[in-house]
């Protein structure tokens, strides 16, 4: 695949891990604020479970969006390349955990039904929950080191305009601070992770319209004009 279709899927995969993962927490997460989580969880098992694979279609498409940038950021910057992919599967892996402890509720809550109400079985849940929080806040880390290394990559190549590279570091620093917070106990990731929630849109949207562009790398140019001159044939040498 050419760089520029590469970037065309790349960006719909951007959006469309949006679409999957905020569809699938409505549906996974309806409710469970209320007073009794299990009694919910018991009568909404099946959409529950439907907004778990919505979720879990979220861990695959970021982990698709490392395997596909890597050869694209390789090409600029083979330790960025490296640590974005690394970044992306660690998100992916982490988000799938803390869908396991989400999912553990619906067990919890059918034993709970037929045990009529087993004190302990409520406070497995809250321990089930608090597991996806921080399984969620672990992954958001590796987004904001991840994001990093990406728009690091993205300005010195000038792969995308300087101004959305530069928003970029600013969001996903932001958004690294934010998710370092939530895992000390402040309850500010969301807000802080907006910036680099837009960023994300609008790289999405931008891949989509442009793709990539297909060029050499930085580092590949700079080696071609340092070759010697003896080791390139002049255009009039006699053939031998």
């Amino acid at each position: 695949m050419s760089a520029r279709t590469i970037g065309r899927i790349v960006g719909a995969l951007f959006l469309l891990a949006y679409v999957v993962y905020l569809a699938g927490g409505a549906l996974a997460d309806a409710g469970s604020a209320s007073t009794v989580v299990l009694s919910h969880v018991a009568s909404h098992q099946l959409q529950i479970s439907a907004g778990a694979l919505l979720m879990l279609a979220n861990s695959a498409a970021v982990i698709g969006i490392g395997v596909l940038l890597f050869p694209i950021l390789k090409r600029h910057h083979e330790i960025s390349a490296y640590g974005y992919l690394s970044a992306q599967v660690v998100q992916g892996v982490m988000l799938a955990v803390g869908i396991a402890f989400l999912l553990l509720r619906i067990p919890l809550a059918q034993e709970y039904a037929g045990a009529h109400g087993a004190s302990v079985l409520p406070a497995l849940a809250r321990l089930a929950q608090e597991g996806n929080h921080y399984s969620f806040w672990i992954g958001m880390l590796s987004v904001g080191v991840g994001g990093l290394l990406l728009c690091r990559v993205l300005l010195r190549e000038r792969l995308v305009p300087a101004f959305m590279a530069v928003y970029g570091l600013a969001g996903y620093a932001i958004f690294l601070a934010g998710a370092l917070l939530e895992i000390l106990g402040h309850n500010v990731g969301v807000a802080l992770s907006i910036p680099g929630g837009l960023f994300e849109i609008a790289f999405g949207a931008l891949l989509i319209a442009k793709g990539f562009p297909a060029a050499q790398s930085r580092d590949y140019e700079g080696l071609a004009r340092n070759v010697p001159p003896a080791m390139t044939a002049p255009s009039n040498a006699p053939a031998s």
